[in-house]
């Protein structure tokens, strides 16, 4: 079995490069919605399996990968747009916000249907689980600070299809954004010098709107959720 070592600062970290491709494909195979089992569940039971640091570099392998595939769809659509239209579009990985705004109603939501096979609410909520419940150990594991933003921009991908491609925010969606924003706020807390909030979080931190939840089975409402609070309360540290 091949390894190789990284040296992090004075501590030497050990890597399994098969252990952790075989960790992945598991996690991608065996999780994800065609499972019959509540996606709460899988999450559980994604962060029960990616222990050790080899499964804490899975996890911010999985937030890379999802957020990767997500600017290239972005990309995608900001291209067919102008071809279509005539009418460019920017593409900020750090704030997609702007590129909504202006043109929200032609644009399609990736996050269910990008390549690879990753769930937002089933792979990318355990892998971000993952990462909060063990931040102190993965800043020396991993680059923290690309980690750091990939968790920023799949937030903001999150935030922005409630509000501009009419995603409908359920009880995972609105676990998805917490874990997001909790694993955040652990994952600067961890950092020597953590970087300055993005655009994004900076501008939802302002406002104070409460989004209606709805339960994931029936039609009834189950709770709300309020980003700007819940980012304030979490990251103005």
């Amino acid at each position: 079995m091949r390894w190789f070592r990284r040296g992090l600062g004075k501590r030497q970290v050990e890597h399994d490069p098969d252990r952790q491709a075989a960790l992945f494909h598991e996690v991608r195979d065996r999780f994800g919605a065609h499972v019959q089992m509540r996606f709460p569940d899988q999450v559980d039971a994604i962060a029960g399996l990616l222990d050790g640091d080899d499964g804490l570099t899975v996890a911010a392998a999985i937030l890379r990968e999802f957020a990767d595939a997500a600017y290239a769809d972005m990309l995608a659509q900001a291209a067919d747009l102008q071809r279509r239209t005539g009418r460019g579009l920017a593409v900020d990985r750090r704030n997609y916000r702007p590129m909504w705004k202006a043109a929200g109603p032609y644009l399609r939501w990736p996050l269910f249907a990008l390549p690879g096979g990753l769930h937002p609410y089933v792979h990318v909520a355990g892998a971000v689980t993952v990462v909060g419940a063990r931040s102190r150990r993965i800043v020396r594991v991993t680059e923290p600070e690309p980690l750091l933003a990939h968790l920023f921009e799949v937030l903001d991908l999150t935030v922005a299809g409630w509000e501009f491609a009419r995603v409908r925010v359920d009880v995972d969606a609105a676990s998805l954004a917490d874990r997001l924003i909790t694993g955040a706020r652990e994952l600067r807390s961890a950092m020597s010098d953590p970087p300055p909030l993005p655009p994004p979080v900076r501008e939802l931190m302002r406002r104070n709107n409460v989004i209606d939840v709805h339960h994931p089975t029936e039609n009834r409402i189950a709770g709300g959720i309020n980003p700007g609070k819940d980012m304030r309360e979490s990251l103005l540290i």
